[in-house]
């Protein structure tokens, strides 16, 4: 155990800066977590909000709740936020909260990095949402299709703040995902081999190399788009060459990748939560990551997938629908694993469980319509109809969010040191899985009978109206089930009961420090001889490193004030170097603005990007120049 003065000296070294400027410099991986799920459920609230409008609006026809341009506008933020600004960076957040923890590191590789990377989504996503408040919101939907949203068709700034904020949000996704590979492959604890790796780390890893190959397609084709409207190129301009069809290839090269870029850490987490309450490892550890892996490759084989429709050549297009049933073998996989780790064992029925098992239900419903319109022939009967609406719903919601819910109340006591009420747990759990269910099953049905998606009314003859009624009102009850799920956090956070260092008796090596963790996570790093280390064989926990090697961090951090964590080598982690890790700083907030002046400055002036580029210059100076101290 690491004495008390190591620990003081751990805490002067790793203690954020005092006031405003210092709360604005942090960028210890913990705090910048924080922040990134918290802005990403502020836009989960806008997003849920505008749901709820929607939802108003189509539940009886021929109502004129919102207009048609409201409408179109109210649905174009609403998926854009929920794919781009809620999402991804919430998983991201959790994930670099977890990770360094549950490989025994001390921090992620790149703190200042790390922290840049916030501050671009948070600029990014609220200049996405300044548009409506000068009356420019974006209405060309999510998927942003051309010709209609070229400036043409849709002129104004709407679609431009789309573009940019859009390429602008993807430089924080791609500095996320290659801060997580970089921490993973090279910080974890000595003795953490790849195959000893916690299931949910495979899972993060897996996604951000999906990130770095899914990413750039949409940052392409949003600027192409760009400049076809801001100076007059024709990438999409049939009259002068361009091709429409360009923008669906490469936006549907990202968008369907991006499905599972979002499902691989629910994943992950699901397979956390379940060998918890099984108190058994996972079984078939080695399928289980292979099967993560073959999905992140199948998944870019799928993305004509959702241009059936479009007149492409059957051949073609018959490979994609193989894929598109090809995809549901790996997800097969997860599943019997987690029914194979549950057998005849007793698990216990507390809320981040009833989680998991919503999920199973709902995402085992929404693979079922995955590989319905993987069909070609019935995706042309189905397609842009609310079936689609139903189906996609199922899998994201039930796939993404109803894990993620359960990952608040499975890793709240470790963020806050307190548990999350069980009795208003519960109420969130069922008000929103009754609620989510029928809200969206009838959608099913009433994209059966031709209602199609994307449109602010209906007729009556349509003979749709009591099961639009029914989803309307549900909608609420389902908003109901995750609101309580928010009360409980604010609640428990000062009032819930103290949870201690491992209150779910959980293996994974997060839970070897108090909670919530110091600064520096760990006083003294951990040697790691088994998967899961707090159910090793021995029962005793991980193991402490070597004596000199502790004595030699001590030294460093303790006299020079530097902070480190340990540098291992890829496959078998074995410890190979120490990682000198970047301090708080001011800089990355800077250079984030800086950006953003280049990106956001075009919807004014080409004169902004000089302007941005030397600001950018200059606070990238300021970030690099080295400090006394680290001399």
């Amino acid at each position: 155990m690491a004495t008390v003065a190591v620990t003081e000296g751990l805490t002067r070294t790793w203690q954020r800066p005092a006031g405003i400027i210092g709360w604005l410099s942090q960028v210890n991986h913990k705090a910048v977590a924080v922040r990134y799920v918290t802005t990403a459920f502020v836009f989960f609230v806008l997003a849920g909000i505008g749901a709820l409008i929607m939802r108003v609006q189509l539940a009886q026809p021929n109502l004129d709740v919102v207009s048609p341009q409201a409408y179109n506008e109210l649905f174009t933020m609403h998926g854009t936020t929920m794919m781009f600004l809620f999402a991804i960076p919430v998983l991201e957040g959790v994930a670099m909260y977890l990770v360094p923890l549950m490989i025994g590191a001390r921090d992620m590789v790149f703190p200042r990095l790390n922290a840049f990377g916030y501050w671009v989504f948070l600029l990014a996503g609220s200049s996405l949402y300044m548009s409506p408040l000068i009356d420019n919101a974006p209405d060309g939907g999510w998927f942003m299709y051309v010709p209609l949203t070229t400036d043409r068709f849709s002129p104004g700034l709407g679609i431009d703040f789309w573009t940019t904020s859009i390429t602008f949000l993807e430089i924080a996704a791609l500095v996320a995902a290659t801060e997580l590979i970089v921490t993973i492959f090279k910080s974890r604890a000595p003795g953490m081999s790849l195959n000893r790796m916690p299931l949910f780390v495979w899972a993060i890893l897996v996604t951000s190399f999906m990130i770095i190959f899914a990413m750039p397609a949409v940052m392409l084709a949003s600027v192409f788009l760009a400049l076809d409207r801001l100076i007059g190129t024709h990438f999409f301009n049939v009259a002068a060459g361009g091709d429409p069809l360009l923008w669906q290839h490469l936006f549907w090269i990202f968008g369907h990748p991006e499905v599972y870029i979002i499902l691989v850490p629910a994943l992950g987490i699901v397979s956390t939560i379940v060998s918890t309450f099984a108190r058994r490892p996972n079984a078939a550890y080695i399928l289980v990551v292979l099967s993560l892996v073959a999905t992140a490759f199948i998944s870019f084989g799928l993305w004509v997938h959702h241009m059936f429709t479009t007149g492409l050549p059957w051949l073609g297009m018959s490979f994609f629908a193989a894929g598109s049933m090809l995809v549901t073998i790996p997800s097969g996989i997860q599943v019997f694993s987690w029914i194979a780790t549950l057998w005849r064992t007793r698990p216990r029925l507390q809320t981040p469980f009833l989680w998991v098992l919503g999920f199973l239900f709902i995402f085992v419903l929404g693979g079922i319509t995955g590989v319905m319109v993987g069909s070609i022939p019935f995706d042309q009967q189905v397609h842009d109809t609310h079936f689609v609406v139903a189906h996609f719903h199922y899998v994201l919601i039930g796939g993404a969010v109803f894990p993620l819910f359960g990952a608040v109340y499975y890793w709240f006591p470790k963020v806050t040191g307190r548990l999350m009420s069980e009795t208003m747990g519960k109420w969130s759990f069922w008000l929103a899985f009754v609620g989510f269910n029928l809200t969206f099953f009838p959608l099913h049905l009433v994209g059966f009978r031709g209602m199609p998606r994307r449109y602010y009314t209906y007729p009556e003859a349509l003979g749709v109206g009591d099961l639009n009624l029914l989803s309307s009102v549900s909608a609420f009850v389902l908003a109901a089930g995750f609101g309580l799920t928010f009360v409980n956090m604010v609640w428990s956070w000062r009032n819930g009961a103290e949870a201690g260092a491992n209150p779910w008796g959980a293996g994974t090596l997060e839970w070897a420090v108090p909670s919530p963790p110091p600064p520096y996570n760990f006083a003294a790093l951990p040697v790691v001889r088994h998967r899961y280390p707090l159910w090793g064989e021995d029962q005793r926990g991980p193991a402490e490193p070597d004596p000199a090697i502790r004595s030699d961090w001590v030294h460093l951090e303790g006299e020079q004030r530097l902070r480190a964590t340990s540098g291992t080598d890829v496959l078998d982690a074995g410890l190979d170097s120490r990682i000198i890790l970047a301090g708080p700083s001011i800089w990355p907030l800077l250079l984030a603005v800086a950006v953003g002046v280049i990106f956001l400055g075009v919807l004014i002036s080409l004169w902004f990007v000089p302007i941005g580029a030397v600001l950018a210059y200059a606070a990238a100076l300021g970030w690099l120049w080295p400090r006394k101290d680290e001399w």
